[in-house]
């Protein structure tokens, strides 16, 4: 069974509370890991009655820093392999200003985890499943918060959830096979693609835009909420046009359905990636239904993006300036 050791944020949350009161809670990362930890954000903000919770990519929180960051400030880190400089530079900003600071990183050792007080190891190249931990343990870590300094009332519901999304995510992933050699046909010739997504899973729709495909894929892509889609975006929908819509399930479901009805009536091209096809709704307690799906959408994505790359013979590990260039 796929999962994440859910005992070692519990662990971690607790010492940070022996030592800190906690006023605030600020996410820290570049690019997919700042995305990466917006489900987690996106879950406490909206359930705390006490925190201010806070996301920041890295050099804004490094040069324009927020006055109330502070001993009573939870930093919360995130870098894929540890060494992103601007992340690293996080770290060290957050303990100038004497916050506890946890960082996630699949690399042991790296330099993220010089200036943090606790790290998280988590998966990443096994399979699915393990691409899903590094959003799976910044929302562990949220929960715990919440629970320990205010309490949770779906706590152990979310705690069903966070053990059994992983497997899953895997299952998922290996389901969207066809469809998704089916979408690099159909997709893999276009120049511009647009996606769309709501509620937790917005910066999934931004992170595949932005990263999967605009760097590693060379195709240039857009991101919107479905509920500003009809505040503007909707007018450049014709005939054709390609979107990837990650359809959730649970809260936000209302707006997504609203958006594809326009794009269905428009004939655009789309292609969706809807979490209750999935089955996330028998995995997941219905209480905390709608904070899991990013981690579906992601899983089930990185088969979209292995596929198109497969079809247009782009390694997603090509670049142009990215490792070449000094910046």
């Amino acid at each position: 069974m796929y999962e994440i050791d859910l005992n070692l944020p519990k662990q971690i949350v607790a010492d940070v509370l022996s030592n800190h009161e906690i006023h605030s809670v600020a996410f820290v990362g570049c690019g997919a890991s700042m995305s990466d930890l917006y489900p987690a954000k996106y879950f406490l903000a909206n359930n705390t009655d006490k925190l201010n919770v806070q996301i920041f990519t890295a050099n804004e929180f490094n040069y324009d820093t927020p006055k109330w960051v502070g001993e009573h400030t939870f930093v919360i880190t995130c870098s894929l392999g540890g060494s992103t400089p601007e992340t690293v530079e996080a770290n060290k900003t957050a303990k100038k200003h004497g916050c506890p600071v946890v960082s996630l990183t699949n690399k042991a050792g790296s330099a993220l985890t010089v200036d943090a007080d606790h790290v998280i190891v988590h998966g990443f190249h096994a399979n699915f499943a393990a691409k899903a931990e590094k959003p799976g343990y910044a929302m562990a870590l949220a929960l715990e918060i919440l629970q320990q300094t205010e309490g949770y009332e779906h706590y152990e519901d979310m705690v069903t959830g966070l053990t059994n999304i992983f497997e899953l995510c895997e299952k998922s992933a290996q389901q969207a096979e066809k469809v998704a050699e089916q979408f690099a046909q159909d997709f893999k010739d276009d120049e511009m693609i647009y996606f769309m997504a709501s509620g937790a899973s917005e910066k999934m729709a931004y992170s595949h835009a932005a990263f999967l495909f605009t760097e590693m894929q060379w195709i240039d892509a857009a991101a919107y909420n479905t509920g500003e889609y009809f505040h503007g975006p909707f007018e450049m929908t014709t005939p054709g046009k390609p979107y990837v819509f990650f359809m959730s399930d649970g809260a936000t479901r209302p707006m997504d359905a609203r958006a594809l009805t326009f794009l269905q009536r428009m004939d655009a091209k789309v292609a969706l990636i809807d979490a209750k096809d999935y089955g996330l709704a028998d995995a997941v307690p219905a209480s905390v239904l709608t904070y899991f799906n990013p981690l579906l959408h992601l899983a089930v994505m990185r088969v979209y993006g292995n596929k198109i790359a497969d079809a247009r013979q782009h390694p997603l590990t090509k670049r142009r300036y990215m490792w070449k260039l000094t910046y």
